[in-house]
């Protein structure tokens, strides 16, 4: 069964026929050219597919494109529509945080995603001792960002790289 949808992906509107069984993750690779969202274990485990989905960060290998009809995404791509590196990517550019660089927009996107529940005052769910503090401790970042894989253990330079863009918000 195919569905008529609208979305709106790095400020771009597309008008769509799809089936029904296909997530947002396979219409924005195969049918928009747009590989900035990996596909890494197609299970929401790894958070290569992490984009920015209606102000939130969320797995699109999860999320059926139907569901999501009207739906605005934002990408690592269209973070800097202007050329200008938004600073979470100039700060990952600043402390060399990707090896591979499979997992990299994912864990932008994620890092973006973060920062903005930080700035909402959405409290950490690990424990009572991990704050919404501006500085951002490793233990914080380390909490917000697990569910973004390296599989090149990247991490060492991926939590500085997340603090130093909440620092710069």
């Amino acid at each position: 069964m195919d569905a008529d949808i609208r979305l709106t992906v790095d400020g771009e509107l597309h008008e769509l026929t799809v089936d029904t069984r296909t997530t947002l993750l396979d219409l924005l690779r195969e049918r928009l050219g747009n590989t900035s969202p990996k596909k890494g274990c197609d299970h929401g485990q790894c958070g290569a597919c992490t984009v920015i989905l209606d102000g939130e960060r969320a797995l699109l290998c999860l999320a059926l494109a139907v569901a999501h009809d009207g739906a605005e995404i934002t990408t690592a791509n269209g973070l800097a529509p202007e050329g200008e590196l938004h600073p979470v990517q100039q700060a990952f550019l600043d402390h060399d945080a990707f090896q591979c660089g499979y997992c990299t927009p994912g864990q932008v996107c994620s890092a973006v995603g973060l920062l903005s529940e930080v700035d909402r005052g959405w409290p950490s769910h690990a424990t009572a001792d991990l704050t919404s503090d501006p500085e951002l401790s490793d233990a914080e970042v380390s909490e917000r960002m697990s569910g973004n894989l390296c599989r090149c253990a990247a991490y060492a330079t991926i939590t500085p790289a997340v603090q130093q863009a909440g620092g710069a918000r």
